[in-house]
């Protein structure tokens, strides 16, 4: 994140947002370190000091130096009502306007200020975009100009035993490198080796290749040296995670038009990966990103008087000579007869469910790990056959779905006593996605109309049918 900072020195009309915390050195960089930086603070920004002075034709900041920082960013506001305007229009194109002339510069935007509160609590409450001034902070078009969102919180503040005894690069050179790198780019040393889901438009396209660029000229300041994938692979996800962090501000304010936000990529011909916002991810919620492939989740009744129970299974598939088994320690006899219920399904049905791959030839194994009281694993037989081809297939299952459903030795899929008990408990879990029996429908009828509205339901025949149902497109 350190060096994500720096790329508005590197980068042409890269548009940039940090809030966070106090004292982490948000404005020291842009202050103290390059003379090509300006850095302003609170209070009012005039039109004719940013862009241009329509009597004189001096030109403004933009245009005289590599990056324009505003400091407090809450409390900055422009003196003409068409100054947001005006730079939204020169966020997009890195051009301006005096009278009939169009002025083009390179000066990059950098906006930063404090949160208040922690961010658990900004997100309760509104948005990550909420300390912006008011102009600006429920405008999703300026949002969109926005190439990176830096989270300020993940950046520590700065003590003593952070600064090096080692030598160092005096600021002025430093400053000089990094101007020259503007007239660089590292795109064409990339292009072709990554590909990116359908989930990212134009604008997001364009946001994430301007940070991948600045990242890797920051750490291959030589562009005949050739980047390893690993190199790429870290500033792709880096990229992505900081303009998803954009786009979600999005869809909390309008989620008709930003509703998909499941960030992917692909590294050569690998397995496509997806990038989510740490403040938003937790191992114990559902997301609406696929989960990595061997990753289900998964809902069984409870017995007694133990409601039902949310499970995640991961499964993992290594090339061997066919060994399988549950990696939880002392399972129960039910998690166990669930797990030689999928695996004899696997075996039985394996070219309908995973093609030419032998399950017989794969060491397969999986981790049941119970979200809530109900612990047992009774009638997970399917979702641990689901875990297992996904695993195999290196597929991932579609976000936010969760399924439910047991089978018999024979293939069979058996029968749900409670499917509304369990709808209802899958919305409470935060779940867009219920795949069960077909066999259910009927009782789905008398769910309440939030669980309804909620929770869409895919039903299944057999677990071919609900292999190809879970599977992410």
């Amino acid at each position: 994140m350190l060096l994500l900072r720096m790329v508005p020195f590197v980068q042409r009309n890269f548009n940039m947002v940090e809030l966070g915390p106090r004292g982490t050195g948000k404005s020291h960089l842009f202050q103290q370190v390059s003379p090509y930086a300006h850095l302003i603070s609170g209070g009012k920004a005039t039109v004719a000091r940013m862009f241009v002075n329509n009597a004189t034709g001096q030109r403004g900041l933009v245009a005289q130096y590599d990056v324009v920082c505003f400091d407090e960013i809450s409390g900055v506001s422009f003196d003409q009502k068409d100054g947001v305007n005006i730079m939204k229009g020169y966020m997009e194109s890195g051009e301006f306007s005096r009278g009939r002339e169009s002025i083009r510069a390179d000066g990059s935007i950098v906006l930063v200020g404090n949160f208040d509160v922690d961010v658990a609590h900004q997100q309760r409450i509104g948005h990550l975009f909420s300390p912006l001034p008011p102009e600006m902070r429920d405008d999703t078009a300026f949002m969109d100009r926005i190439h990176a969102y830096l989270p300020g919180w993940d950046v520590p503040k700065l003590n003593p035993t952070y600064f090096t005894r080692h030598f160092g690069l005096v600021s002025d050179f430093l400053s000089e490198c990094w101007s020259h790198l503007r007239d660089q780019s590292r795109l064409a040393a990339v292009q072709g080796r990554v590909t990116y889901s359908d989930a990212l438009s134009g604008r997001d396209l364009s946001a994430v290749n301007k940070t991948i660029d600045g990242l890797l000229k920051l750490i291959y300041p030589d562009a005949e040296v050739s980047i390893p994938e690993e190199d790429l692979e870290w500033a792709v996800r880096i990229a992505l995670e900081c303009r998803r962090r954009v786009k979600e501000q999005q869809r909390r304010i309008g989620a008709a038009e930003f509703r998909n936000t499941q960030f992917g990529y692909r590294i050569g011909e690998g397995i496509e990966q997806f990038v989510s916002t740490p403040e938003l991810a937790s191992p114990d919620t559902i997301g609406l990103d696929p989960l990595p492939p061997g990753q289900v989740w998964a809902i069984a009744e409870g017995g007694g008087d133990v409601g039902p129970g949310l499970y995640r299974i991961e499964a993992a598939d290594t090339p061997g000579a066919g060994a399988r088994g549950l990696l939880n320690q002392a399972a129960p006899a039910p998690l166990r007869e669930s797990f030689k219920v999928a695996e004899q399904n696997l075996i039985a049905q394996g070219r309908r469910l995973v093609g030419d791959r032998d399950p017989r030839e794969h060491n397969l194994t999986a981790q049941v790990r119970a979200i809530d009281t109900a612990k047992s694993g009774a009638g997970l037989g399917l979702p641990i056959l689901l875990a297992l081809a996904s695993a195999m297939l290196q597929r991932s299952i579609r976000g936010g779905l969760i399924t439910v459903g047991n089978l018999s030795l024979g293939g069979g899929v058996e029968t749900v006593l409670n499917a509304a008990a369990l709808a209802e408990h899958a919305m409470e879990k935060g779940a867009t996605g219920l795949l069960l029996p077909v066999s259910a429908r009927r009782q789905l009828l008398d769910v309440s109309d939030e669980v309804a509205t909620k929770v869409s339901f895919l039903f299944y025949g057999d677990a071919q049918d609900a292999l190809v149902k879970a599977l992410a497109e």
